[in-house]
């Protein structure tokens, strides 16, 4: 994989399905990408940089210079130019009301505002405000009136009719799907939806005093009552004992404060049993009000079985009956403190909706995300999103059950009568009523699929289906057999033009189908970004949480500073990631032509956002917030570009990029990178002196660390000998090092060019080049146990050692509670904010504590996420072992280490970690050890951590593996 790639698939997380906006689809789509000159062999960085990319169509030397009208800067006359320079400007929000084609068109002359173009998402503030036209709403609002209204008929009766005639007569339904609805218009069903979630509320609980039963609404003095009969669910049907489940069965409730995961937890029992079998768990919203009331014995609970569920793991409907406990003896103080649990917990049964399905805790998580972003970041949305967002709530639950399945689901088109889900009682109604809100777009089998990609389309066809198609049509296409073939076959009779009727044929074998709309995707992956801050975590992250396979840490959100202080900037950010992900898709497309261009573009950004910084704000937002910044991502849509010039052998395009991203990026590891590669492509061009320059210049940059400084020292020595050069560097010395070296021989199994080796191990098993190596270290090589972990176990000791480090209070690092480190943990802000703390714990590790602090953080925190931590990898004897044998003055030097600059450090280090006890009154010692193949060389990192290791006293050494000669 291309350099910075991977990085950059991370970066970008979920595709949006979207178009691109209108004003960069222009800028990447429009115009040809421009043929750079290369620079001058005298040019420095900052003369590349000033000038910025040259332009196609023309030469830089003969553009004359103009004025912007949007912000007044001078630029180049190219019309490469003046297209980024004006998408930049317009994209920013400064005098909406000229677009890039007006000014293009009438020489910078202002004309009358272009009317918006209904398909793209609207970015305007002012825009959003101004609400919906009434000719907007079209047929719809007939309908939706005609739906909504609870004065003529029952709604159910004329539901199904409705919404059939209006999906085949309506042609104005098409366009609402970027469009907000108005307060004043009734969703089909919204009063019934909204009816049942009030019977569902109702029906969730009930309560009787004394002995009349009753809905709590029916009671006037509700707190006066002694029973309270709940209606209810079992949950936590896998941790069951074996036994059958009978309706009308009677059950018993036992407290369960031991329990791992909650300690609130309340058992439900088999009351027909002696032996009082398990049944599963009360949901924990009512366990965490129920919990005190038993643990204090006020009161007392029993239930029955009302129904069987559907599968033997699914929730068991049950009514459970509270009765208060008297007590003629207990004091005033007592009283209150029974009356006050007792309240709360009749607050939850009456407002908690505690027999909810627990196949719509997807539906839960998704409002919960939903809520939390628009709550927080509501400066971040136009009126009109806020409103599009808000309205998902108004819905009714199959809607937003509907929603978020396909939300989740790859797609992007489904066919609605193969969706089917338990929980969604009518997908039709749910189809059509998430249609009319705007958050889906529909196909029907009276739609033309011309405005649609026909690929996305087809492939929710089944390969026999698109056979039977292929009879269908009048060429013979029979002998297709694979799908991708057929697939092929019919885009290209589609377009051909060959066979008119194909378009109806597709539709009418799909049927209707439906997919998330452009409004929804763009909106949502927003939500989706602005609540984890990254690209790795979806919704399935709340799944893992809910079944109980990840658990996060606990931590305080201390947030004085908001990531994006206005809403232009997270649009830049957004902008930014589509450049990216369409850098990516192109570069699966093996489209190099828009591969250079998103390139062009992203150079084009970074040299106009670096003028234009602003510094006006009184207090700067934290360093480690540059990870959010359109910089940070052109940046690496650069470095991938690099890579793509580098492979191609556009030397003078790699050479003007990295000069680029070296002027305009003032810090960040990267920086040894990129000092490396110009150094290695001025080399390329035969420009060995300044490739000398560059490479000293590199090594006074404090952000050049580890490996990159490495090498750029090593390009030193080799370049910088006389006449260059005279004087001999300083480093020279310490970098030509001997390093230990232990010779082993292996039998091959494969001697194949590229593929990993496999030999025959010790035990005559087949083995990779690390276990033969551990297998000579504990056989021949004098007894050693030890792990193959690269780094992994150092990693996981530094966790361990460090979790309340990690974890502790600073502002602005934790804002969600999904992250398994700090926002500034592979930063140089990590150390400084909280120096005391760790070298407080460095102390206490150079003190010979290690092992004590180790098992303590294992017991506290075993099983829960942390960046580093592997907790299946390494057992706990094994770490304690090392810790043991390392010494607590050396892990203190190398977890400081660690501590000042984890990112450049992380990886790198030895495979092996070694280890043995010489004697029985305790006596022991560490070796590391990287292991070297037939043909294998040390990397400039592992070379910087040997030096490192030395440094810190550890025993370091280099196991090359050799082939056994053949016997002739």
């Amino acid at each position: 994989m291309l350099k910075g790639r991977e990085s950059l698939v991370r970066l970008i997380g979920r595709r949006r399905r979207s178009p691109l906006p209108a004003s960069l689809a222009a800028a990447l789509l429009s115009s040809p990408a421009p043929s750079h000159q290369a620079d001058d062999a005298g040019a420095g960085g900052s003369e590349a940089a000033d000038a910025g990319p040259s332009s196609g169509g023309g030469t830089v030397a003969g553009a004359e210079w103009v004025a912007c009208p949007v912000c007044g800067e001078s630029i180049r006359g190219s019309d490469y130019n003046v297209n980024t320079h004006l998408d930049t400007c317009l994209t920013r929000g400064a005098k909406r009301k000229l677009t890039q084609s007006s000014l293009l068109d009438f020489r910078f002359s202002k004309k009358a505002t272009v009317k918006p173009n209904p398909d793209s998402l609207d970015n305007d503030d002012e825009a959003g405000n101004k609400g919906l036209a009434d000719g907007d709403i079209s047929s719809d609002t007939t309908f939706l009136s005609r739906n909504g209204s609870s004065d003529h008929g029952s709604p159910e009766d004329s539901a199904t009719p409705s919404l059939t005639a209006c999906l085949h007569s309506s042609s104005g339904i098409s366009e609402m799907h970027d469009t907000c609805i108005p307060s004043n218009v009734v969703l089909p069903n919204t009063e019934n939806a909204e009816n049942d979630g009030a019977v569902e509320k109702d029906s969730s609980y009930m309560l009787s005093a004394g002995t009349t039963s009753g809905s709590i609404d029916a009671c006037p003095d509700m707190d006066s009552s002694t029973k309270v009969v709940v209606d209810t669910v079992i949950v936590g049907r896998r941790f069951r004992e074996n036994i059958e489940l009978q309706e009308g069965v009677g059950i018993t409730v036992l407290r369960d404060p031991q329990n791992a995961k909650d300690p609130d937890a309340i058992k439900v029992l088999y009351a027909g049993s002696e032996c009082e079998q398990m049944l599963g768990y009360l949901p924990r919203e009512l366990a965490k009000v129920l919990a005190p009331l038993l643990d204090n014995h006020f009161v007392e609970c029993e239930g029955v079985v009302v129904g069987l569920p559907e599968q033997q793991l699914d929730n068991v409907p049950i009514h459970l009956t509270c009765q208060k406990c008297k007590d003629d003896n207990e004091g005033y103080e007592d009283l209150r403190y029974r009356q006050s649990l007792w309240e709360n917990f009749l607050g939850v049964v009456r407002n908690g909706n505690l027999q909810r399905p627990s196949s719509a805790r997807y539906q839960e998580n998704f409002n919960t995300m939903l809520t939390d972003v628009m709550t927080n970041h509501t400066h971040l949305f136009s009126d009109k999103e806020t409103s599009f967002l808000g309205s998902f709530k108004s819905l009714s639950n199959d809607g937003q059950r509907l929603f978020v399945r396909i939300y989740s689901r790859k797609g992007p088109w489904f066919r609605v009568r193969s969706i089917s889900y338990r929980e969604i009682s009518d997908v039709e109604h749910a189809a059509m009523e998430l249609k009319l809100a705007g958050y889906i777009e529909m196909l029907s089998c009276i739609d033309v699929p011309s405005e649609y990609d026909i690929k996305e389309i087809l492939d929710v066809l089944s390969v026999p289906e698109m056979k039977e198609m292929l009879k269908e049509l009048p060429k013979d296409n029979t002998n297709c057999t694979r799908r991708h073939e057929i697939l092929s076959t019919l885009l290209s009779i589609y377009n051909n033009g060959t066979c008119t009727t194909l378009p109806k044929r597709i539709v009418k074998w799909t049927g209707t189908c439906i997919k998330t709309s452009n409004m929804a995707d763009e909106l949502l992956w927003r939500v989706q970004r602005l609540f984890f801050l990254n690209g790795d975590q979806d919704l399935s992250s709340f799944l893992l949480v809910d079944l109980g396979l990840v658990k996060f840490p606990d931590y305080t959100c201390s947030i004085s500073h908001r990531i994006f202080q206005e809403r232009n900037d997270l649009l830049e950010y957004e902008e930014a990631i589509r450049v990216a992900q369409f850098m990516d898709e192109s570069l699966d497309n093996d489209n190099m032509e828009m591969v250079s261009r998103c390139a062009d573009l992203s150079e084009n950004r970074l040299c106009t956002m670096f003028k234009d910084k602003d510094s006006s704000f009184a207090e700067s937002p934290p360093s480690f917030y540059s990870c959010f910044s359109p910089t940070w991502i052109y940046s690496k849509v650069l470095t991938l570009g690099v890579s793509v010039y580098e492979r191609e052998r556009r030397y003078a395009d790699a050479i003007r990029t990295l000069k680029i991203l070296l002027s305009n990026v003032s810090s960040g590891r990267r920086r040894g990178y990129w000092t490396l590669r110009l150094s290695v492509d001025l080399e390329h061009m035969g420009r060995p002196n300044e490739s000398l320059s560059t490479a000293e210049g590199g090594l006074v940059d404090p952000w050049v660390r580890a490996g990159s400084k490495i090498a750029l020292q090593k390009r030193v020595l080799r370049l910088g000998k006389p006449p260059r050069r005279w004087k001999v560097p300083s480093y020279a010395d310490s970098l030509r090092r001997n390093i230990k070296e232990v010779n082993i021989k292996g039998r091959p199994l494969n001697c194949e060019i590229g593929a990993k080796n496999v030999f025959y191990g010790y035990d005559g098993e087949r083995c990779g080049v690390e276990q033969l190596a551990l297998q000579y270290y504990a056989d021949e090589g004098g007894g050693w146990q030890g792990t193959h972990s690269e780094g992994g176990i150092w990693m996981t000791i530094f966790g361990l050692l460090m979790w309340d480090v990690i974890f502790s209070e600073v502002c602005d690092v934790f804002q969600s509670k999904f992250q398994t480190a700090p926002l500034d943990f592979e930063t140089d802000d990590f150390y400084k904010s909280r120096k005391d703390l760790i070298e407080s714990q460095l102390e206490k590790i150079q003190d010979g504590m290690a092992e004590e602090m180790l098992i303590s953080s294992w017991e506290l925190h075993q099983g829960t996420s942390c960046r580093g931590v592997n907790w299946d990898q390494h057992s706990m004897a094994d770490l304690r072992a090392v810790v043991a044998c390392v010494g607590g003055h050396r892990l203190a030097l190398l977890l400081r280490h660690l501590a000042l600059d984890y990112r450049s450090w992380s990886g790198g280090m030895p495979d092996l970690l070694l280890w043995r006890f010489l004697d029985e009154r305790g006596g022991a010692e560490a070796k590391l050890a990287e292991v070297k193949g037939p043909k294998d060389q040390l990397s400039e990192q592992q070379r910087a951590w040997i030096f490192v290791l030395m440094d810190f006293g550890f025993d370091v050494e280099v196991c090359k593996v050799s082939l056994v000669s053949k016997r002739r």
